[in-house]
Formats: C-alpha cells, sequence, structure tokens
C-alpha cells in the first residue's frame, strides 16, 4: 500500500512539475486601443449595428473609445463631441473609469463609468454604463466595441 501512494505521489509531483505557468495578459494591455462600436443598445432597444442600413441612431458609427496611450482617454460618443480625461480599470478589473473629463459631460462630475461585462478580448470589449446617459435619454447603454 506505501509503495502504491509514494508511487501516486511520485507521478503527481512529475506531472506538476510538467506544467508550464500560464501567462495572462494584464487588463490593461487589452484595452490599450481605439474602439469603435459594433452593437449599441439603449436600454432594451437595440439602436446601431455596424453595417446595417436602417439604424434608429447612425451616429454612433462615429463612436470612438480611444485608450490607446497609457492613462490618456478621449471619447467621441453619439453626438460627435470629444471629451478627453484619463482612464483606469477598477482594482477587481470589473469597471473602466474615465476620469476628469473635459469638457465634463452633462451630469457626470467629469467621471464616467462602465461595467466591463465580459473580460476583453484583442478584438472584442463588451461594456455597460454604471448610470444613465443624459444624451440617450436617461438610458443605461450597452457597447459592443472592436478595436478600429
Amino acid at each position: 500500500m506505501k509503495k502504491q501512494y509514494y508511487l501516486l505521489l511520485l507521478l503527481s509531483l512529475m506531472e506538476l512539475g510538467s506544467c508550464q505557468p500560464k501567462v495572462v495578459t494584464p487588463i490593461t494591455d487589452l484595452l490599450a486601443k481605439v474602439w469603435k462600436a459594433k452593437t449599441v443598445q439603449e436600454g432594451d432597444l437595440l439602436v446601431f449595428s455596424l453595417g446595417a442600413t436602417t439604424n434608429i441612431k447612425p451616429g454612433y458609427a462615429g463612436f470612438r473609445l480611444d485608450l490607446s496611450q497609457p492613462n490618456k482617454a478621449s471619447l467621441k460618443d453619439i453626438d460627435g463631441r470629444l471629451v478627453t480625461g484619463t482612464w483606469t480599470v477598477s482594482t477587481d478589473n470589473k469597471r473602466l473609469i474615465l476620469n476628469n473629463l473635459n469638457p465634463k459631460p452633462t451630469n457626470t462630475g467629469g467621471i464616467i463609468e462602465y461595467y466591463i461585462l465580459e473580460t476583453p478580448t484583442e478584438a472584442s470589449l463588451q461594456l455597460e454604463r454604471t448610470a444613465e446617459s443624459r444624451k440617450t435619454g436617461n438610458t443605461i447603454d450597452k457597447y459592443a466595441l472592436i478595436p478600429e
């Protein structure tokens, strides 16, 4: 019985020793690019889908979220207005925070936060505003973004 135990332990240790550590790309590296809208949902209503000819709000074709520079952000929303500031990710990697926005979007205090709905990839970023947007009739908006 002892021999079997030691053999099993030895085989387990050998298997563990052969495991390569998984390299995890930091979330900030995945976010660090210029993003454009693939789809946008205002509340429960899909208002934009990239390439569609029947978009309710075609202005989202110009939506850009530029996170390509460390800690420097720019956002061009549906109205085409450009705001700039800084960006960070919450310590739990669940929120993207745009700070010190200038000019300050209405009722934001210069801060816009988004929930990160899924783990970002090189090709996809799913966000949801944490607060209502005045620009969209006080709806909570969801964005499926792709690299520009």
